[in-house]
């Protein structure tokens, strides 16, 4: 499902028009964005939680010039959903083979 596909279903839903839903998932996607960049994590109940990861400093390898280079540590957003969803997901879906 893409951005756009998310926009239609909520304007067909809500019987707004498409364009003010999504001047509206764009804003929230860019608080969210703004809130993890400023290190806030964002808390939505029932749904789950945008949050900041921490990376530990560590080795790799750059196979084509056979060396080993150095990773710094760094932050990653990461999204983390709530039980109630993951429970609702395990419930209701289908295992992909």
């Amino acid at each position: 499902m893409t951005k756009a596909d998310i926009v239609a279903k909520i304007s067909d839903k809500k019987g707004l028009e498409k364009g003010d839903v999504q001047a509206v998932v764009e804003a929230f996607m860019e608080e969210v964005k703004m809130s993890l960049e400023t290190g806030d994590n964002v808390y939505l109940r029932g749904f789950g939680s945008f949050i900041i990861k921490t990376r530990a400093e560590k080795t790799g390898r750059n196979i084509s010039k056979n060396t080993t280079i150095k990773i710094p540590a760094h932050n990653i957003p990461a999204f983390k959903p709530a039980k109630v969803f993951v429970e609702a997901i395990k419930t209701n879906t289908e295992v992909a083979v």
